[in-house]
């Protein structure tokens, strides 16, 4: 076949004529059909692709890069701010003592969680929050960040404005206290709290151990000081917008402040040895009544109806005498049943009841300097808890007019207060440790103010459900003298259980008599009146040890053995009573096999003069 057999064809005339040679009329040459039906020109369609591809894969590279460098610099940027404002707030501590720390720095600290919080919240940072392990990472900072900056802005300068406060503004010249100015100072705490809680609670939910190493560390840290900073702010912030109207500042309240006398134990630390009425009107307080024992003496019936569990429990005797309203750990309780019978023999509406005791009552002559003694000369801090639990008995052994030296003694101490005396701080410095030493409880007769005070430990609100899973070891004196006065006490923790089905603890109650030679020679008043075949000069204690409400009883023995008593039930707590008996110089172990509830435990006991109303225990 020659070379014209391999051009010329059927129908290549017809193709010759339809297709002459030159330029296509569009401009562009047709192509051969190629076996599969495709044309040559899709080889060259699809270079064209995927140089296309490459070029959007080589676009979406570089906004990777500069995606991956521009959260790489924000972090760099929210991190270093982040260490500044972790450093700076490492030693804030928001109690009254050193408020000061929050504020020296804040402007700088304000600075730092500023700039960590812009760098981790824009747009970019949070999209790129969505990339696996990265993003948590990522977010971790943005939440640190974010949640130090709202309590830097919010919650500390609130604290800066109660430091001013308490610097000079809080007490008038007069000695009322400023209630227009407490009052705006108090609504921005109580909103700081909030925000603290709420920070707080945002960086607590954090993983530390799901974190980069360099990482972890820091936010552990900022929990840590969150934790504390939510810690002094949350009591304030609970009870703070209630404070100007408990001053008066809606109209005169009358309070009843009861002298709990710890030389004869009750559970709340002490008998009620005297009850003072005070009046605050618009920030002014002024003493209005004051009554003894004796004014007050026991009653045929009870003043309130008391409940089978609190009969079965303490008898009537809860209801009859003053001195022992406060047997039950329940301070509202206690509260009701002495305004009821002031009311009942005084008259007049109680707004509201406020126990202490000696070493708190102390703690305010500290700050406020000397206060008279009504025997002669001045009484300071560290002499008025000898005056008055243990000289005044031999001064006045008659037992009215010992009542009458505790009485005008605590009187003193509240007109010495109302009068302005004392740095304003540093009588906030002492309730604030007589609170924490469970040595203060406040009650408010007006539902909302109670409300508030129940939820906080000022309140004592033991059996309430906010402190539930809190067990109890209380005190109460069985001689009916005053030979509490030489009671050393002390509760620690030992053998500790923190793994295993049921971890707990065994708390040690050390119990040490340390009366002078020759009580047994003393008054009645001192001595008391035990039952027959016990000598003069003995203590008898009654131990009363409450389990966590619905749980079990908790297992008790004494000197190492195995101990009985009267087991009753209240509120949902099995109450066990164990005797204690001590002649001078003995010492005596009560241990409790308390439960621990995520490796920790808060044990309510009776404030004494050696050791306070609470034990805590956390297993490192």
């Amino acid at each position: 076949m020659d070379a014209t057999d391999v051009t010329d064809g059927p129908g290549s005339a017809e193709q010759d004529a339809a297709h002459p040679a030159g330029p296509h009329p569009s401009g562009v040459t047709p192509s051969e059909p190629t076996p599969s039906g495709s044309t040559a020109t899709e080889p060259t369609a699809g270079r064209g692709r995927r140089r296309v591809v490459a070029r959007v894969v080589v676009a979406v590279a570089v906004v990777l890069v500069l995606v991956g460098a521009w959260v790489a610099f924000r972090a760099w940027q929210a991190v270093s701010a982040l260490q500044d404002a972790r450093d700076l707030l490492g030693g804030v501590e928001l109690d009254a003592a050193t408020v000061a720390t929050a504020t020296d720095d804040l402007a700088r600290l304000r600075e730092s969680t500023a700039a960590a919080a812009a760098a981790s919240s824009d747009p970019v940072w949070r999209a790129a929050e969505a990339l696996p392990w990265a993003g948590d990472q990522l977010e971790a900072v943005r939440v640190v960040s974010t949640s130090l900056d709202a309590v830097v802005a919010d919650a500390l300068p609130a604290a800066a404005d109660l430091r001013a406060l308490l610097d000079g503004g809080l007490r008038l010249p007069d000695g009322r206290f400023d209630v227009p100015a407490l009052r705006t100072v108090t609504t921005r705490v109580t909103a700081a709290a909030t925000t603290a809680a709420d920070a707080h609670a945002d960086v607590a939910a954090l993983d530390a151990d799901t974190l980069v190493g360099p990482l972890a560390g820091p936010v552990r840290q900022v929990q840590d000081a969150l934790a504390r900073v939510d810690a002094g702010l949350r009591p304030a912030g609970g009870v703070a917008d209630v404070l100007p109207a408990m001053l008066g500042g809606d109209g005169p309240r009358t309070y009843l402040v009861l002298a709990l006398n710890t030389a004869e134990l009750r559970t709340a630390g002490g008998i009620v040895g005297t009850v003072v009425a005070v009046r605050v009107d618009d920030g002014a307080v002024s003493v209005v009544d004051r009554r003894s024992t004796a004014d007050l003496p026991k009653i045929a019936a009870p003043v309130l109806p008391l409940t089978p569990e609190e009969t079965a429990t303490w008898g009537d005797r809860l209801g009859r005498w003053i001195q022992n309203s406060v047997l039950t750990p329940d301070f509202p309780r206690s509260a009701e049943l002495v305004a009821a019978r002031w009311t009942r023999d005084v008259g007049g509406t109680v707004d509201g009841v406020i126990a202490t005791d000696a070493l708190a009552v102390a703690g305010l002559v500290g700050a406020t300097g000397p206060v008279p003694d009504p025997g002669g000369g001045s009484l300071d801090a560290d002499g008025l808890v000898r005056a008055l639990l243990r000289d005044a008995y031999l001064l006045y052994p008659d037992a009215d007019a010992s009542d009458a030296y505790f009485g005008a003694v605590a009187s003193g101490v509240v007109e010495a207060v109302s009068a302005g005396a004392g740095d304003p701080q540093d009588l906030l410095v002492a309730g604030r440790r007589a609170v924490d030493e469970r040595r203060v409880r406040i009650w408010s007769a007006h539902a909302e103010e109670q409300e508030r005070l129940a939820a906080t430990v000022a309140g004592g609100a033991f059996t309430s459900p906010v402190f539930a899973d809190q067990p109890g070891v209380f005190l109460d004196d069985g001689t009916q003298g005053k030979l509490g006065a030489y009671l050393h006490t002390d509760l620690t923790f030992r053998d500790a259980r923190c793994t295993g089905p049921e971890p707990a603890v065994s708390a040690v109650l050390r119990l040490e008599l340390r009366s002078p030679d020759g009580v047994e020679s003393w008054s009645r008043l001192v001595t008391g009146h035990p039952p027959e075949g016990v000598p003069l000069g003995t203590l008898l204690t009654t131990v009363s040890v409450w389990s966590a409400q619905g749980a079990a009883p908790l297992v008790v023995t004494r000197d190492g053995a195995p101990v009985t008593g009267q087991v009753t039930a209240v509120d949902g707590r099995t109450v066990h009573q164990v005797a204690s008996r001590l002649t001078g110089g003995q010492v005596q172990e009560v241990v409790v096999e308390v439960p621990l509830r995520d490796g920790a435990v808060t044990l309510w006991t009776t404030p004494t003069l050696t050791s306070p109303g609470v034990a805590t225990f956390r297993c490192e």
